[in-house]
C-alpha cells in the first residue's frame, strides 16, 4: 500500500517532535482531501497541535484539542492508513493522563514529559 508523501512527512515530523511543522504538513494534505480520510487527517493534525500546546504550557488548549483529536481518530478503528491507532491512542492517553485527570480548568502544575510523548510506527 502506498501513502501520500505529505502524510509520511507529517508522521516523520511528529516522531521528531516537530509538532508545529507536522501540523503544517498534514494541514496541506488535509486541504486537498475530500474523501472519508479527511477526518482522520484532522485528528492527526489536532494530535500534533495538542502536543505543541502542551509543550508550550497552553494546558487548557492542549486538553481541549487532544480530546477533540480522539473523537476524530477513534472512528477509524484499530488501524488506518498503516497507523496502529489503538496503540497511538493509548500512548496519547498515557501522555495526557495527568492533564486530563486534573479537575482544574487551567492546571498549572502539569508538564509534558518527554518519556511519555508517543512515537508513530511508520507505515511500510
Amino acid at each position: 500500500m502506498s501513502f501520500p508523501d505529505l502524510y509520511l512527512e507529517g508522521l516523520r515530523l511528529f516522531n521528531e517532535e516537530e509538532f508545529f511543522e507536522c501540523h503544517e504538513v498534514l494541514e496541506e494534505l488535509w486541504t486537498n482531501i475530500h474523501d472519508d480520510s479527511r477526518k482522520f487527517y484532522k485528528g492527526l493534525i489536532q494530535a500534533s497541535v495538542s502536543l505543541f500546546h502542551f509543550g508550550n504550557g497552553n494546558l487548557g488548549g492542549a486538553r481541549k484539542v487532544y480530546l477533540s483529536s480522539r473523537k476524530y481518530l477513534e472512528a477509524y478503528g484499530p488501524e488506518y492508513q498503516g497507523l496502529n491507532l489503538e496503540k497511538f491512542l493509548a500512548e496519547m492517553a498515557f501522555c495526557f493522563e495527568e492533564l486530563t485527570s486534573s479537575h482544574e480548568t487551567y492546571p498549572d502544575h502539569v508538564v509534558l514529559r518527554d518519556e511519555r510523548i508517543p512515537k508513530i510506527d511508520l507505515p511500510a
